[in-house]
């Protein structure tokens, strides 16, 4: 598996990572045994990163991700925190940090966490020079080795990629999601800080397994959480509607090789953009994510088909989120 170097980060991480927000909740259930075989499978496949938080399952995910780094040292683990309180700046204090951090750290079965993320914060956040002091106090005490954000918005990205000790920012980077390419990525290039391309998949909209008949259980965010009910509607089908998203993918689908599938094609876009550190696709069980990771060894797409995938997002997408995120 190809590795790429996070400067800010001091280390490199697979190309092609683990999200595990399924294997914790919102996206119906999944068996303990099952969660533990998608983690080893990923390990197996040559991932290194796995991304997970603190709210996923109240802390299951990261509970079996603490297993997997047992079971395999060589696996980097990168978690979240920030979203167990009401989403107003005034929440993000030295104290609720220290407590989150110290929740973590149990879950995980460590000390030190190698990479937390401030989860999606509000913007006041961004310019709160406290919520960075604090960060700072926590890698100098030695709880955790670095940090990060996770992000809704471009304009947001572009904060955190300012402050001098950000070392990463994840952000939804995928063939529905375009806009990160304009001036995200090359600001992340030039800062050394790593980007954690997230939800690449569009919610499984991108692997053209959906159709109009198919159903999500109950549980599922993709069927609460389409009109943004319960947290960001960018988070769900990457803030596309699901019918505009099913016409998008049959467009793409003309551009996919034989020998290829359009999970892949999604993933391989992803990849081939600079200043991609890695991307974090989920996956339910261990078919899922052996086909993911590789994607990492298929050749770069053609510019013929990099050209496809803008004029799909410009037909049909753009106006739908270039100017919501």
């Amino acid at each position: 598996m190809e590795q790429r170097r996070i400067e800010r980060l001091g280390r490199e991480v697979s190309v092609v990572g683990l999200g595990t927000w399924q294997l914790g909740a919102d996206w119906g259930s999944v068996a303990p045994d099952d969660a533990r075989a998608t983690l080893d499978a990923g390990a197996q496949a040559g991932i290194t990163f796995f991304d997970t938080a603190d709210v996923y399952g109240d802390g299951r995910s990261e509970q079996f991700c603490g297993e997997l780094a047992e079971r395999d040292p060589r696996v980097f683990i990168a978690t979240k925190m920030g979203r167990r309180v009401e989403q107003l700046p005034e929440n993000y204090t030295r104290e609720s940090f220290l407590a989150w951090n110290d929740r973590s750290r149990a879950n995980l079965g460590v000390e030190q966490l190698d990479l937390v993320q401030l989860h999606c914060p509000p913007d006041g956040v961004y310019e709160d020079d406290v919520v960075f002091d604090a960060l700072d106090e926590m890698v100098d005490s030695g709880r955790i080795r670095a940090y990060g954000f996770s992000v809704e918005t471009c304009a947001q990205a572009l904060s955190a990629i300012a402050r001098p000790h950000v070392a990463t920012v994840q952000i939804i980077l995928n063939c529905f999601r375009l806009k990160p390419l304009e001036q995200v990525l090359p600001a992340a290039r030039e800062a050394g800080v790593g980007i954690i391309a997230r939800v690449p998949l569009a919610s499984g909209l991108l692997s053209g397994r959906y159709d109009e008949r198919t159903v999500f259980a109950p549980e599922d965010h993709r069927s609460y959480n389409r009109h943004g009910e319960m947290f960001d509607v960018g988070e769900t089908f990457a803030g596309v509607p699901y019918e505009v998203g099913l016409e998008a993918v049959r467009e793409l689908a003309k551009l996919v090789d034989e020998g290829m599938t359009l999970a892949q094609f999604a993933l391989r876009w992803v990849i081939d953009q600079p200043g991609v550190s890695t991307v974090i696709p989920g996956a339910r069980n261990p078919e899922q994510v052996r086909g993911n990771a590789a994607a990492a060894s298929l050749p770069r797409l053609r510019d013929e088909q990099l050209a496809g995938v803008r004029d799909v997002y410009s037909r049909l997408l753009r106006a739908h989120v270039h100017q919501h995120w």
